[in-house]
Order: structure tokens, then sequence, then C-alpha cells
């Protein structure tokens, strides 16, 4: 099911908005029954819809109820703990986040930075042994992904190692015994992917969003833990250079660290749309030397993940994880085990190629005939015309998305139910100015408007002042705002019946005129109006015999109280 997976959409509170699918760079969202779904397939769990959701429709899974079921069943779980828990929580203390995890029922807490500080050492080794070539990092698991997934042909770029929370958690199992169970807690959803995938190295992933709601389950306030570092912090040491992960370069700064010498060319990027444009036409680069690429999905790094609840300037959360580096000896894993993996298990999406007159179908469906229609508005949330039609075609999306089509059908139904109504309808601005009219309006205003309306259909922008003599009427009703008045006035030898109506207050409104000289007007005038007659007697009646049942009753209360009276008397 949809809501066992790290994202979903809570279908009952989609709006159908199509704000996802803009935002979505990779078009990882369908449309079913106006809802907006999440493809799995092709969902890199990013995040970026769950934070942009002006609903919250889409959510994340929580895991939280899974942990606590761990905790009660074994003792030995332990918290890997991503160092970015320093912009999620500033000015907490190693020693106050470590006692205020261990609170929940934690054994340990280790800082995830130790499995990054083996993957660089793994990755600047491999890299050491490369004489030309691209290689990009496998440490963010939302770029591998979109990597296997949407650019397949870039999969062997990607350096073969375990990300650092993968690695950590080996290392942990390793270290402190299979029966040892591993949560990660940081600012990634991805990671709840991770370990869908890998369960046999991580048992759960919470974000900080799901730490922070369990603190205030259990009114656990971290800051209010003693800041006293002489017991236990983090097992089975403190990290160094792996904590800079979570920032631009961070990574960089770690590779070249274990790097003797190399000629390797390094970058970052960071950002979805970014990482988009890093990867056009990558497989041309020729060069003779290394090209190693650090990306990372989220803008700024991972201290911008859509796990977190901090939000504030990306240059002070860089600098306090800078500032999370100590000057003392890190602790160095002594690993005998690999961490190599291939990225086989995640499969490539299936690209389907349209001809070009199964397009020109799908936008005929929606209303588009020719270059001109395609607007490209982006209402649908598709950046073109064309991309939204490949998607109908694909059963990803729905026409009623199309929101000029949609305003089209709209127009074209009222406009076809006016000119059915036998009654005159106009309906004009503040300037009196018509905004539409219909035929029969025209016909009752004489046969010199009925030909301008041949002209000009709808009399649009045409002034009621010349064309209808009791315009004031508009005029009243706009400035008082009513919305709803009821009028016979005498147009040459006839008496119309009007009814005006606000349609935007002060702004628009219209009006429905009735010829009453018209037969079957006259007949349901006298109809309504007998009903409305009838209705009054109705009213009356049931008044009178009111006040008759109310007298009626003091009456009999009034007899039988001198009746009782002369029988007590009598006795």
């Amino acid at each position: 099911m949809d809501v066992f997976k790290p994202v979903y959409t809570e279908q009952n509170d989609c709006q159908d908005c199509y704000k996802c699918i803009r935002e979505c760079k990779l078009k990882a969202i369908k449309v079913v029954n106006n809802s907006a779904q999440i493809l799995h397939d092709d969902c890199i769990y990013c995040g970026t819809c769950t934070l942009i959701c002006p609903v919250n429709a889409k959510k994340v899974r929580s895991d939280v109820n899974k942990v606590k079921g761990l905790l009660k069943r074994n003792q030995k779980v332990i918290v890997s703990l991503a160092p970015s828990f320093v912009t999620e929580f500033p000015n907490l203390s190693d020693g106050q986040i470590a006692a205020s995890l261990k609170s929940l029922g934690f054994a340990h807490v280790s800082e995830t930075a130790l499995g990054a500080q083996e993957v660089s050492k793994k990755v600047s080794e491999f890299i050491g042994k490369q004489d030309k070539g691209i290689y990009i990092s496998s440490a963010c698991p939302s770029v591998v992904e979109m990597i296997c997934k949407h650019y397949p042909k870039y999969k062997n770029y990607i350096t073969p190692f375990l990300s650092p929370l993968l690695t950590h958690s080996k290392y942990l199992k390793n270290r402190y015994g299979d029966d040892t169970h591993v949560v990660f807690i940081g600012p990634c959803i991805a990671k709840k992917a991770e370990s869908d995938q890998f369960p046999e190295l991580l048992d759960a992933a919470l974000t900080f969003s799901d730490l922070r709601k369990w603190f205030e389950e259990e009114n656990i306030d971290p800051y209010l833990f003693s800041e006293d570092e002489k017991e236990e912090v983090f097992v089975p040491g403190k990290a160094g250079r792996g904590v800079l992960y979570p920032i631009d370069g961070g990574m960089i700064m770690g590779v070249k660290n274990n790097t003797t010498a190399t000629d390797a060319v390094y970058m970052t990027f960071s950002g979805i749309t970014n990482i988009q444009s890093v990867l056009v036409d990558l497989d041309k680069y020729k060069k003779s030397n290394v090209m190693f690429l650090e990306l990372l999905a989220c803008d700024g790094g991972c201290v911008n993940g859509p796990g977190t609840s901090k939000s504030y300037s990306t240059a002070i959360k860089r600098l306090e994880v800078i500032n999370k580096l100590g000057k003392e000896q890190a602790y160095q894993l002594e690993t005998d085990f690999s961490i190599e993996r291939t990225f086989d298990s995640i499969l490539p999406i299936e690209r389907r190629e349209h001809a070009e007159s199964s397009i020109k179908e799908a936008l005929t469906m929606v209303g588009k005939y020719s270059d001109k229609d395609e607007i490209n508005c982006g209402g649908c949330g598709y950046n073109s015309c064309r991309e939204f039609a490949g998607a109908l075609l694909e059963d990803r999306s729905e026409p009623n998305m199309c929101v000029s089509y949609m305003r089209k059908i709209a127009h074209d139904k009222s406009s076809a139910l006016l000119r059915k109504i036998p009654s005159g309808v106009v309906i004009v601005n503040e300037q009196l100015k018509i905004i539409e009219a219909n035929l029969s309006f025209s016909r009752m205003m004489g046969a010199e408007i009925e030909q301008l309306y041949e002209t000009v259909p709808g009399l649009v922008d045409a002034d009621l002042h010349k064309i209808a003599p009791f315009y004031k009427l508009f005029s009243s009703a706009l400035s008082t705002g009513v919305d709803n008045l009821e009028k016979d006035i005498r147009f040459g030898n006839k008496m119309f019946h009007i009814t005006l109506f606000s349609i935007h207050k002060n702004k628009i409104v219209g009006a429905i005129l009735r010829d009453m000289s018209q037969p079957f007007i006259q007949r349901e005038e006298v109809i309504s109006r007998a009903k409305s007659v009838n209705q009054k007697n109705l009213e009356t009646v049931q008044k009178i015999a009111y006040l008759l049942g109310e007298n009626a009753s003091e009456t009999e209360e009034m007899l039988n109280s001198i009746v009782e009276f002369y029988s007590l008397s009598q006795d």
C-alpha cells in the first residue's frame, strides 16, 4: 500500500492544485481521480512535495511506532545520529543530545559521521587508482536513485560504495553483534527508503521532525539535561571530518584529506535542478584527468533536508556544522569488512516515445488544435502542453488538469445556457459595460440592438446607458451591493419583470428580464402569484388556529380547576 512508502498522499486532503507536479523536477507524480499520487518507481524521495503541498496532503511515513516496538522487545538499539543535529538543536551539547536519546530507551548513540569518514577513505583510495574518468559520490541516496532511475547511462559513474549511513550501520552490527538494531535520526527522508532496501543493516529511519514529536509526547526537553560529558557520549568515539558531510563540499574535504597526490578535479553541486544541468551531456567529458562530483539533492546540502523543522540561514547552518569539527583526534574505524556495492537493484524507469500523431491527438482532447493553442501556461503542473499531452498518453494526467481547456468548457456551457434561456440575461461591470448578454435580451431591447448583437456577439463592451433606459437600476444595485432586487418596469408598450443579483459585490451585477406580455410568462406569473396568496392565507389560518387553540387550552384549564374546587368542597 502507498501509506507504507516513505512518502504518500492523503487522498481526502488533496485539492488537485497540481503544485506538487510543478515543483517535482522529475514528474514522479500522477493524477488519479483528481488526486495527485506518488509514482514510487520514479520517485527519489527528495521530499520536495512534502514541503510545498499547501494543504499538507503529502505525508512522510513515521517510523516512531516501529522504533518503540524495537525498544520494548530489545534493549540493544543504537542510534546512528546525523551530524546536522547541531542545526536542528542549536547550542545543544553532545552530552545533552545523547542523554535525551537514551532517556527514550536507546542503548547507545553513535555518529553517522564515522561511516562518512570510512567512505571518504575508500573513495580517496579508489580515485587514486584511476587514470581518468568521471566519478559521482554515492553518499546521497536521493542522487543515487535519481541517476539509476532517470539517468541510467551514468549509473557506472557512481563510486561503488555503500552510503555513509549504511557503512556506519554495518560497522555497528559488526562491532556490537548481529542482534544489534540500528535506527537513523537525521534530516533525510530518503534514508527511510534505504531502511526498506537494506533491512539487514538499518532497522528504521526517523527524521528530526519525528524526533521532536516523540520528545513532545514524552515531555522530554533535551536542553534540560546536564552538559556533563564525563559519561559515555558517542560510541565508540567522536567523529572527525565526517561531520562536514551535511554541507556543500563536506565530502570533498574528507576525500582530499585522505589523498596524498592526485590530479583529480573536485566539484560539488546541490539541488535537483542544478544536478540536472550538471548531467546534461556529461558523457561528452573527454579530458585525461579524473573528475569527482559530490552531488546532494537538497539545496545547500543535508542541513536543509525535508525532515528538519528549523528554517533559518543556510550560511549559519553551514557555520554550525563547521564549528562542530573538533580539534581533538577523531576516532578511526577499524573495519575488516567490505563496503562495496552495486546499484543493479535500482531499475531505470521506462521511457516511452510518442508518435507526433499521438501527441496531436492528445492535444485535441484538451481543445488544442494548432500551435497557437499551446499556450504552455504550466497550470497543469507540466512545463509545456506537449509534455502534458505525453502524460495524458501515459495515464499520468487527466484532461481536466488543463486550466485553459476547463475554462473554455465552462464558458461554452454558460454561453449555451444563456442562448437557450427564453428570458433576457445581461451582466455588466461597475462602468455599466456589458460583459455578457444573450440574444433574448438584445431582442427585448429592439431591432437595432438585435442587429448589433449579430455584429458583436454577447454585446461585449457595449454601454448599457445607450441600450437600456432603466440602467439606473443597475447603478443602484452596484452602489448598494444588493443581492436580490425585483422590479416591474415599462419599456415602450411592454412590461418587463427584472430580477437583479450581485455576482461580485459592487463590481459585477447580473439581471434576468422577463417579458410579461408573453403568454407563457403570464401563465407562470399567475401561478406564482396565486401560490404566494395561497401561502399567505395558509399562514394566516395557522396563526388563527394557534391563537384559538391557545385560548381553548386556557379555558379548559380554568374550567377544570373550578370543577376540582367544587369536588373538594362537596367531599
